[in-house]
């Protein structure tokens, strides 16, 4: 697994780096693609409103255009003096002309501004509303600009020889862009889908990785706690088979004492494991009563006294809160306390110091366990409500428990809908804050 999960997320991250890079490549060559679509949609679309505006339109003029029907005359007046795109359209007819061209080439919604000049002496024109604005900021910030200049010249001058129409398309990239949002969202979107889902199964490996790791630490932890009253438990079996312990009654009391007291203690180890499993399947039902919380911290100190005395420790007890009536559950809320205080002796250094005392804050009851131990770190500080989490004691070996305790604390206090807060300093010792809310 150690060697396993680097190369995965070598490999991942490889894939996730590739893959945003091709996109980007698509991405760019899609535009590129596009744009050039775009230009010569543009080109075409101008060229054509350009040969339907030098098209003649009904004539002005007050003889028919047949030519049998005209004199020689009315040629020569026809050639010489045919009106000029600006005085055969009005404005919103060419609008309209260049509007259905582009419409025609896929160009529906790509806006425009148009202008029809001469080149004669009166040098008339002919203009959109807003062209001069666009013209002048297409210049200054690089507009995309399409005149039609004289064939001859490469372009379309001459709707009579003497007009030209300029098309002004502004902003072509942001149309280009605009026209290809949805590829660009699809295509952000899903790599933004596919580096969520990388981090997730990163994060989901290393978390079993750490599962992996916790498990080791129960059954190695389990193993030992078993193996201590079994040990033990064998050797006085072993001693009651003896004919001198046999007929010494004294003797076998002891000895069967000794077995009675492992087995609780085994007992009390599996009562423990079962405790967490239905914990983790969210199985315990708590029978909430309103209960005296100076009687429930009594039953804890009288499991815990003998401890702290087999040590030559001190504990200091000042139950100041006046008011103590809370709803609990009267064998969860004890065994808390008791995992608190068994926490305090377990983790504390010769002659140990502790104190329990209570006071009311607000409308709260609130329970303060300080010890002199051994302390914990930040780290353990931040990871010492996780299940199967036990501190580390360096040198110390003595420390027994599955790292279950302060899980169940952490649980229970949850369930009672109190808080508990744990500070503490390397070396100085440690206190637990709980606050539950008193019975109105």
């Amino acid at each position: 697994m150690k060697r396993i999960l680097p190369v995965i997320t070598v490999l991942i991250t490889l894939s996730l780096f590739g893959i945003i890079f091709f996109q980007f490549l698509w991405l760019k060559s899609a535009k590129e693609a596009k744009n050039k679509q775009v230009e010569e949609n543009l080109y075409l679309a101008i060229s054509e409103a350009a040969q339907t505006l030098m098209q003649e339109k009904n004539s002005i003029l007050p003889f028919s255009k047949k030519n049998d029907l005209l004199f020689p005359s009315d040629k020569l007046q026809l050639q010489y003096f045919k009106p000029s795109v600006i005085q055969r359209y009005t404005k919103d007819e060419i609008y309209e002309i260049i509007r259905k061209a582009f419409d025609k080439y896929q160009l529906k919604k790509i806006p425009f501004e148009f202008a029809i000049s001469t080149n004669s002496i009166s040098g008339e024109q002919l203009l959109s509303e807003n062209f001069y604005k666009l013209y002048i900021d297409s210049t200054n910030n690089l507009n995309h600009v399409f005149p039609l200049e004289a064939q001859t010249g490469g372009g379309y001058e001459g709707l009579t020889n003497e007009e030209m129409l300029n098309v002004i398309v502004p902003n072509q990239d942001a149309i280009v862009l605009k026209e290809m949002l949805w590829f660009i969202i699809g295509a952000i979107l899903f790599t933004l889908i596919i580096t969520t889902a990388f981090f997730i199964t990163v994060r989901t490996l290393l978390r079993q990785k750490k599962l992996s790791e916790i498990k080791n630490d129960f059954i190695n932890n389990m193993t030992h706690e078993f193996k201590t009253p079994l040990a033990t438990i064998s050797l006085a079996v072993d001693a009651l088979k003896n004919e001198k312990v046999v007929n010494d009654k004294e003797k076998t009391n002891y000895f069967t004492a000794i077995i009675k007291e492992e087995n609780k203690r085994m007992n009390k180890q599996v009562e423990t494991i079962l405790q967490a499993a239905l914990l983790d399947k969210q199985e315990v039902q708590l029978n909430l009563k309103k209960l005296p919380a100076h009687e429930l911290i009594n039953g804890a100190l009288n499991n815990i006294t003998l401890q702290i005395e087999e040590k030559g420790g001190r504990l200091e007890v000042n139950k100041a809160a006046e008011k103590d009536l809370i709803m609990a559950d009267e064998v969860h809320f004890t065994n808390l306390v008791n995992n608190l205080l068994d926490n305090a002796v377990k983790y504390s250094k010769e002659n140990p110091h502790i104190k329990l005392s209570t006071q009311n804050v607000g409308k709260q009851l609130r329970i303060k366990i300080e010890d002199n131990g051994i302390g914990m770190n930040k780290e353990t500080l931040n990871r010492i409500f996780e299940k199967f989490y036990r501190a580390h004691t360096g040198n110390v070996h003595n420390v027994k428990g599955f790292g279950l305790g302060l899980s169940y604390v952490k649980t229970m206090v949850d369930a009672h809908k109190g808080t508990i807060k744990a500070e503490s300093t390397l070396g100085k010792g440690s206190t637990f804050t709980v606050t539950i809310p008193l019975v109105s």
